[in-house]
């Protein structure tokens, strides 16, 4: 799969550089570009397609859901144990519906939104390039398809396109709130806006950024004042009932993840914030490299004087520019809006770098939280060659020399090689999600062991309950770290920024069986208990049948003779007692 990767690169790569000029005047070959451009992108997810823990709890939460136990983790819990409502909404739908799996549905609404971040990055591209040139210019709608090739080719996106989570769909919301700026629909933006805060926490960054965006464009006069109105209330239609509804079935407004994450010190946050960030601009200094090239290209090719303190106030609704539908406006005036647009992506790309650091982090591979980056900066990046290409005097941009005319492909499809092959050398992702891949599947068959062969009702203490419950049908499950259990989210001690509260584990919720790994099966054999559970617990170590690995659990001392018998009549984990 490396390799077909990199092949549908090179074939990409080469088209688009052959064929840049003809990309401008020939929409069907364009088409066909970006058909291309779209299977880099399939192959690349296609490359990691790994589900991640956290998409497999929410596709726990979205099974209850189906069926009819409500958006729960453990019947009769409620604990919102997920910050991606929207998302579990969607594929939760199609279970409930029509009897679909929930975890091809995930997959398949991810992998296509991922497909939809290089078209929109794309349309966005060519959106802003159209704002900021005046009539008459020539359009350069190539421009477009250099961002969708770097779109498709980074790696954050392709990690988790079919990883099941919510990342191409946040993605694809932040790229499409862009949109709707560019496009003048506020309302629209302000709905978005309000889809990508209930599909990540890191939406409120792009809520903020794009609500003073809109008022600083008011009081300059870009926009009237019913636009930042506009957007507030477009928002608050969906966020409104939305925290409603939080605080009324789950009696909280903070989701316990959440909670879990933010409750530790703040400087135990920086501490694992600032190498999070200084990985992730390691491994994507291409497009970091670019986006501040884009950046220094625009401030020194600063607004001309002539149109700095021009006003144009919004036109009264109903006339054909409030309704969306490009009019006549001042050259300069309309280089200075595509201008402000590059700016936001710019400034976004730069909150959601400083929440990533104030929060700590995450702790899956391939930055999650930053995987917006990326995309967004190479829309910037694009947006600013095709802002700087129009002729702000109103006359059609001249032609490129030929020199001039293979600069843009060639640097976006070899920050696009370099994307590919440092996804695939770096060690924080095809590597580590190899790993990820193992362990979770190792997980998930220790799962539907303890399922298979425990009492029904019992209740199992883990580090990573999504990839126990996969295969655990309906064994309750307590999440050691509070991440689907409010006691521990809201009251536990922190402890290196984790919460923990194994008093009330052990002696408050007493699992029948506690499971310490949370990275699959062990090399060897191991009898040491964790002291937390010492006492109550007793050691039972199993080996899996056909290979050399191990696994061990603590069943609860009083039970411990009958619940490895039950265990042991398992066949694919043979008991083996520990040497005395």
């Amino acid at each position: 799969m490396v390799y077909a990767v990199v092949v549908a690169w090179l074939v990409v790569a080469a088209i688009v550089v052959l064929t840049w000029n003809r990309l401008d005047t020939d929409r069907g070959w364009r088409g066909v570009v970006l058909t291309l451009t779209l299977g880099l992108s399939l192959l690349h997810q296609l490359l990691f397609a790994t589900i991640t823990e956290d998409a497999l709890v929410t596709f726990r939460y979205a099974q209850n859901i189906a069926d009819g136990n409500g958006p729960v983790f453990n019947p009769g819990e409620r604990v919102e144990g997920y910050t991606n409502f929207l998302w579990l909404v969607l594929i939760a739908l199609p279970r409930a519906a029509f009897g679909a799996d929930v975890r091809a549905a995930a997959v398949g609404l991810g992998v296509l939104a991922a497909l939809g971040c290089v078209l929109l990055s794309c349309f966005l591209v060519n959106r802003i390039v159209a704002a900021a040139a005046p009539d008459g210019a020539e359009p350069r709608p190539a421009i477009g398809v250099a961002a969708a090739v770097l779109t498709a080719s980074a790696g954050g996106l392709a990690v988790y396109g079919a990883s099941g989570s919510e990342v191409p769909l946040f993605v694809l919301l932040v790229l499409a709130v862009g949109y709707a700026l560019a496009a003048r629909r506020p309302v629209v933006a302000g709905v978005l806006v309000a889809f990508a805060v209930m599909t990540s926490p890191e939406g409120l960054v792009v809520a903020v950024l794009a609500g003073l965006w809109l008022a600083g464009a008011a009081l300059k006069r870009k926009h009237s004042w019913w636009a930042p109105v506009g957007y507030v209330l477009g928002a608050l239609v969906f966020l409104i009932p939305r925290l409603a509804w939080r605080a009324t079935f789950y009696q909280h407004f903070l989701p316990a993840p959440l909670v879990a994450k933010l409750g530790g010190p703040f400087g135990s946050h920086l501490a694992a914030g600032w190498p999070y960030l200084s990985g992730f601009a390691l491994a994507h200094q291409g497009f970091l490299l670019l986006g501040v090239v884009a950046a220094v290209a625009l401030v020194l090719r600063r607004t001309p004087a002539a149109v700095r303190g021009v006003r144009v106030a919004e036109p009264p609704v109903g006339t054909a520019r409030s309704s969306g539908v490009r009019v006549a406006e001042p050259p300069l005036v309309a280089a200075v809006e595509g201008r402000a647009l590059i700016w936001l992506l710019f400034a976004t790309s730069a909150g959601l770098a400083v929440a990533a650091v104030l929060i700590g982090g995450d702790p899956g591979p391939s930055w999650r939280l930053l995987a917006p980056v990326p995309p967004l900066l190479a829309v910037a990046a694009a947006g600013v060659y095709g802002v700087l290409a129009a002729d702000v005097a109103g006359k059609p941009s001249p032609q490129p020399r030929p020199l001039a005319s293979r600069l843009v492909p060639v640097t976006a499809c070899g920050l696009a090689g370099i994307a590919v092959l440092v996804s695939v050398f770096s060690p924080e992702m095809l590597d580590r999600v190899r790993d990820w891949r193992s362990h979770g599947t190792e997980l998930a068959e220790i799962g539907g062991w303890l399922g298979d062969y425990l009492p029904p009702g019992s209740v199992v203490s883990a580090a990573a309950p999504g990839a126990l419950a996969d295969r655990g049908g309906q064994l309750l499950i307590i999440d050691v770290l509070g991440r689907t259990d409010d006691h521990i989210a809201r009251e536990g001690r922190y402890d290196d920024g984790v919460a923990t509260d194994y008093d009330y584990v052990v002696n408050g919720r007493r699992p029948t069986v506690a499971v310490p790994a949370d990275g699959g099966y062990a090399d060897r054999q191991h009898c040491a208990i964790d002291p937390v559970y010492a006492g109550k617990y007793e050691v039972a170590t199993f080996r899996r049948v056909g290979t050399p690995y191990w696994v061990a659990v603590y069943p609860r001392a009083e039970q411990a003779k009958a619940l490895v018998a039950d265990l042991d009549k398992g066949p694919d984990f043979r008991y083996v007692p520990c040497p005395s």
